[in-house]
């Protein structure tokens, strides 16, 4: 992923039309723009957003709780969002606690002095606290036996470190456990299946191709952005919508944040179980594979370079899906308001979509008009988000 500096990104979601809806919503997008200044990759980014807003959920709770006056209820709400935004953020992004603190400090400074401020600051850094002493051990820090390169004694393979190995062993916040959700092996290499998806990823995903339009170009270079942000913009679209409240919020974020963490933990389980191989590599050796109907191409190049972890599935169309029906249940039955989102890697362009499935049908073409993943592999990740989606739909509760 490409290093997107902060300006970048706040610009980039003021593109998109995110408002000052609520103080949950603005923090989000605070949040999100610490972590793209942090240069973080995408897995530790959606586990701090998901530490990030189930925090901001349980401060907003207490605060409310603890603040029986409804006319100040408000500030409660707002102080123990941003206290719970520093609290977390500060422990997991030290070199940016200056920055951080400042943001805080003007939330807070803004709202009146008293014992509504007061309360709902204490809520938002004992809400943090817990949650980090929580997640503290969930084995996102690492340990047990590291990654082992496949190969034969003697023979060469590439040195890059693969990406994020231990998290198929982090232990969820929605799953009974990391492959609960596994699916089943790729296609068959000499099967009719292996044989169609080899072929649509190689004609569309390449850096050459001659049958990816204009369109599925942007869409392709749109999604090369991976960091939670991306998906957060989508998420406001419905965070904005009129008379919703910061509780409201506070849950809906939550339960998309945790949603994502649970669907790269899932994810990456079934990665490094199955280990398949990348486009880039099957279609350079499409005469190894016992197929005739895959042939060989020594040059070929994905649109986009490939990520530094096994195919199967693919983790944008987890993820997308996931967001997709915690959003589809928060909506239920009424208007889907436009849904919109920014990214960076396509300097700030801003794409819509009228139908959550839109969304999540584009994020898995994308991934094939890139060049880096099979069909197959974007139907089992959409497969799988949706389910995670739907564990988060049930722990939050709807609406």
């Amino acid at each position: 992923m490409r290093p997107i500096p902060s300006l970048i990104v706040a610009a980039a979601a003021f593109a998109a039309g995110a408002s000052h809806a609520d103080a949950v919503t603005d923090w989000n997008t605070r949040a999100g723009d610490f972590i793209a200044e942090a240069k973080m990759g995408t897995p530790p980014a959606v586990r701090l957003m998901a530490l990030v807003q189930t925090a901001v959920h349980e401060a907003v709770g207490d605060a409310s709780a603890r603040q029986p006056d409804a006319s100040a209820r408000g500030v409660a709400i707002d102080a123990a969002v941003a206290a719970a935004n520093r609290a977390v953020l500060v422990k997991a992004l030290p070199a940016q606690e200056a920055a951080i603190t400042t943001a805080y400090k003007a939330t807070v400074a803004a709202l009146p002095e008293g014992a509504a401020r007061a309360t709902g600051v204490d809520a938002g850094e004992k809400a943090g606290q817990a949650v980090l002493a929580a997640r503290a051990d969930d084995g996102a820090a690492g340990g047990g036996e590291p990654y082992r390169p496949h190969s034969q004694a003697g023979a060469y393979v590439p040195t890059a470190s693969p990406a994020a190995p231990h998290w198929a062993v982090r232990r969820p916040w929605l799953l009974a456990r990391p492959d609960q959700l596994r699916p089943a092996a790729p296609p068959a290499l000499a099967s009719a299946a292996w044989a169609r998806d080899y072929n649509e990823v190689k004609a569309y995903g390449s850096k050459s191709s001659a049958v990816r339009s204009a369109d599925q170009t942007d869409a392709a270079r749109f999604w090369e952005f991976s960091l939670p942000s991306i998906y957060f913009g989508i998420v406001r679209s419905v965070a904005a919508a009129p008379a919703r409240t910061a509780a409201q919020n506070a849950r809906l974020y939550a339960a998309a944040a945790q949603a994502m963490d649970d669907g790269l933990i899932a994810v990456f389980d079934a990665k490094y179980h199955h280990h398949f191989w990348r486009p880039v590599t099957a279609i350079r050796n499409g005469d190894k594979d016992g197929n005739d109907a895959t042939e060989r191409e020594a040059g070929w190049t994905s649109f986009s370079d490939a990520p530094l972890h096994p195919e199967f599935p693919s983790a944008h169309s987890i993820l997308a899906a996931a967001v997709g029906a915690v959003l589809q249940a928060e909506i239920g039955n009424g208007p889907v308001p436009v849904l919109a989102t920014s990214s960076p890697t396509a300097k700030g362009a801003v794409r819509r979509w009228h139908r959550i499935d839109d969304m999540v049908q584009e994020v898995a073409n994308a991934r094939i008009w890139e060049g880096i993943h099979y069909r197959f592999s974007t139907e089992a990740g959409v497969t799988m988000g949706r389910r995670i989606g739907e564990l988060a739909v049930a722990k939050f509760g709807e609406r």
